[in-house]
């Protein structure tokens, strides 16, 4: 038999397939997600995050400059806030001088390379869990644009380099946009949470910053796993808002989602491996049933090569340090 095309040629030595290779991933792709506490000295371990860590501002700047040092060229920051700091309408979130506030304006200090980047939402700052204000068993929206401007003023204040809004409440992109630009912060930019959907896959980060659900759901604003032509349209409306950034969350559940819109927009375009994606990995990989590294790696080359610009995944460090190597 006459074979005329031969594809095994391109794939015989390992010189020739780095020599073709379409997709590489880079550290400088990566976000880590970064989780602060109060205190001094604290690094306080997550269940349902092997190897993830919430860290006191003194640890965060020790660990900032080690991502740094890797590579890494960005950071997203979430915190979690004693219980007795929380309310109906997460006014901790745009006190001056909380939290967040600190740690950005700690990393920026020490680090001022790095870009610095901070979630957006109530979500860690409510007594109910929800991502907005909650008033009469419903997240209201406007109210919560208002709280959300206010939280990104203080990122802006704290010298933050781009704020994430994580709501998907309605309008806050150009909400928040006009916030800063009125007040001067025209310089900082907006990665937004487009397609967020209400996945099954963030209980370990819900953990992670105390903000579990005490009632309701959140379905009536985040986006119905079923959906993509809906997350079209969001990103549509983010971009004509002023959107920098956009995101889709979670990563691997959703790539045809990714693709779809990044065949529609020249923005950068984020994925977000999220904590359940990564719990599983390492679940299955302490059960010896998976070569969780290798399959780690395959996960995050697998969403870059389906248009994602930026992976934000708790495994930035460890990915780091093989593509480092």
């Amino acid at each position: 038999m006459l074979l005329t095309r031969r594809p095994r040629r391109n794939r015989k030595t390992a010189s020739i397939r780095d020599l073709i290779r379409e997709t590489h991933l880079h550290p400088s792709d990566l976000v880590a997600p970064l989780f602060v506490v109060e205190g001094k000295g604290e690094q306080q371990k997550i269940e349902g995050l092997p190897d993830v860590y919430r860290f006191s501002l003194d640890l965060l700047r020790k660990h900032t400059q080690i991502l740094f040092d890797l590579g890494v060229r960005a950071v997203d920051l979430f915190t979690k806030v004693d219980d007795s700091t929380k309310d109906s309408i997460g006014k901790e979130a745009s006190r001056k001088g909380n939290l967040l506030q600190r740690a950005i304006e700690t990393i920026k200090n020490d680090l001022p390379e790095m870009c610095v980047m901070c979630d957006v939402a109530l979500d860690p700052f409510t007594d109910h869990g929800h991502d907005g204000v909650f008033i009469d068993d419903e997240v209201k929206n406007d109210e919560t644009l208002e709280r959300l401007a206010q939280m990104s003023l203080l990122a802006a204040e704290a010298g933050v380099d781009i704020v994430a809004p994580s709501d998907m409440m309605d309008g806050r992109v150009g909400f928040i946009r006009q916030a800063l630009d009125a007040s001067g912060f025209t310089q900082v930019g907006i990665c937004s949470y487009t397609a967020k959907y209400a996945s099954s896959l963030y209980g370990p980060f819900r953990q992670a910053v105390g903000s579990g659900l005490k009632k309701g759901d959140k379905r009536s604003y985040q986006m119905d796993p079923a959906n993509v032509r809906e997350a079209m349209l969001e990103a549509a409306l983010d971009e004509a808002e002023g959107a920098d950034m956009l995101m889709v969350k979670p990563a691997l559940p959703y790539l045809d989602v990714l693709t779809k819109i990044r065949a529609k927009t020249n923005l950068p375009l984020a994925a977000y491996h999220v904590s359940g994606e990564y719990a599983m990995v390492k679940a299955a990989a302490e059960k010896g049933w998976i070569d969780g590294d290798a399959v780690m790696m395959e996960s995050h080359l697998s969403i870059k090569r389906a248009g994602a610009d930026m992976i934000f995944s708790y495994a930035t460090e460890e990915l780091a340090k093989k593509l480092s190597t």
